[in-house]
């Protein structure tokens, strides 16, 4: 069994103290299974995290998607009640826009 001397300084005390190769051999193994597993936990932590913002993410898309339709569906409605309401102004808009876009694809 090899052994090495190592001179430990306590309180300005020399002290020799005998460690063994097989000693600091394990010591190092056990170090190693520590940092592993560290580095697990901390590969599930992120990995968790990740899929947590990525959920959170997805929800914040629907819920702006829902409102857009939301805000759409209104549009249409007043859009809708004003046709019903004003009819002639709502086909004179209509002429409108159509001349102004008719003009507007016309020149090139």
């Amino acid at each position: 069994m090899a052994s090495a001397a190592k001179s430990v300084s306590a309180n300005g005390k020399q002290a020799v103290e005998e460690l063994s190769i097989e000693d600091l051999s394990k010591q190092i193994e056990v170090l190693k299974a520590d940092i592993s597993n560290l580095a697990s936990s901390l590969g599930d932590f992120t990995k968790s995290k990740g899929e947590e913002l990525k959920d959170n993410a997805k929800q914040k898309v629907q819920d702006t998607v829902d409102t857009g339709r939301e805000k759409a569906l209104e549009a249409q409605l007043q859009a809708e009640d004003f046709v019903r309401n004003q009819p002639a102004t709502a086909l004179g808009i209509a002429a409108g826009l159509g001349f102004i876009i008719g003009m507007i694809s016309s020149r090139r």
